[in-house]
C-alpha cells in the first residue's frame, strides 16, 4: 500500500472532529511529501534538530507538531515555527517556552502530558502537579504560551481493558480542567484538545474521547 492509499484509509475512518497528526519522525523528505500531496498538513515529530531540518525544506503551510521528549535547551531551535508542543511535563519547561516564544514574538500553543501508562519510562504529570503548576503563580504570568489540552500515551501492551481505563483516565482529568474556574488564565479558555492514541489504539482512543490521534507506522510503514 501507498502512503497516500493508507492516509486515505485513516483519514475515511477518522470522525470529523478528530485531528489526524502524521507521525514522520526517522522517514525522509520524500514521504513527507507524498503525504502532503495526498492533502495531510500536520507532521509530528519528536527530535528538534529533525524536525528544523525538515521545516526548512518543505512547504510552509504545514502545521509541525513537536510529539517527543522536549529539553528545555532545545526549545528556542523550534520556537520560530512550531505550531503545536504535545509533552509538557514540567513548569520549567513552559517557562522556557513562554520566554522563546516572546523572542520570536508568538503565541505557542502547548499541550500538558500527563503520566496515564503503568510503565515509569513514560514521562508526564500526575493530577497533583497538574494542579500545582496551573495554580502556581508564575503559570499565571505567562503571556505566550497558550494551553489547548492535554497529552496522554497508554501503557505499551496488548489488553485493551487496561488501554481503555488509562484513556478514560485522561478523558476525566480533561473533563475537570475544563471545568475549573479557579486557574484564572486566560490560556484555559482554549482547552479543546485530547491527544491520546495511536497505530494500534487510536480507535478505542476515539471511543474514550480523543481529539487528535498521532499515527506513524500505520501511514509510512514500520521503521
Amino acid at each position: 500500500m501507498s502512503i497516500q492509499s493508507n492516509l486515505n484509509t485513516i483519514k475515511g475512518s477518522l470522525p470529523k472532529h478528530v485531528t489526524l497528526v502524521a507521525v514522520s519522525k526517522t522517514k525522509p523528505v520524500s514521504d513527507l511529501m507524498e503525504a502532503y500531496e495526498a492533502g495531510q498538513r500536520i507532521f509530528g515529530e519528536n527530535k528538534i534538530q529533525e524536525m528544523a531540518d525538515k521545516y526548512e525544506q518543505m512547504p510552509k503551510d504545514i502545521q509541525w507538531h513537536m510529539i517527543g521528549h522536549v529539553q528545555t535547551n532545545k526549545v528556542k531551535f523550534m520556537a520560530p515555527f512550531v505550531s503545536l508542543i504535545h509533552g509538557i511535563d514540567s513548569l520549567k519547561l513552559l517557562q522556557e517556552i513562554d520566554k522563546q516564544a516572546l523572542k520570536n514574538n508568538r503565541i505557542i500553543d502547548c499541550l500538558l502530558q500527563i503520566h496515564i501508562a503503568e510503565e515509569e519510562t513514560k514521562f508526564g504529570l500526575d493530577e497533583n502537579e497538574l494542579d500545582e503548576l496551573l495554580l502556581s503563580s508564575e503559570f499565571k504570568k505567562m503571556k505566550n504560551i497558550r494551553i489547548l489540552g492535554l497529552m496522554g500515551m497508554a501503557t505499551f501492551t496488548e489488553d485493551q481493558n487496561q488501554i481503555k481505563k488509562e484513556f478514560t483516565h485522561l478523558k476525566s482529568i480533561f473533563d475537570s480542567l475544563k471545568n475549573i474556574d479557579g486557574y484564572g488564565k486566560d490560556p484555559l479558555q482554549c482547552v479543546s484538545t485530547i491527544s491520546m492514541g495511536m497505530s494500534g489504539d487510536y480507535q478505542l482512543a476515539i471511543e474514550c474521547g480523543s481529539t487528535m490521534v498521532r499515527i506513524g507506522s500505520s501511514i509510512f510503514g514500520g521503521r
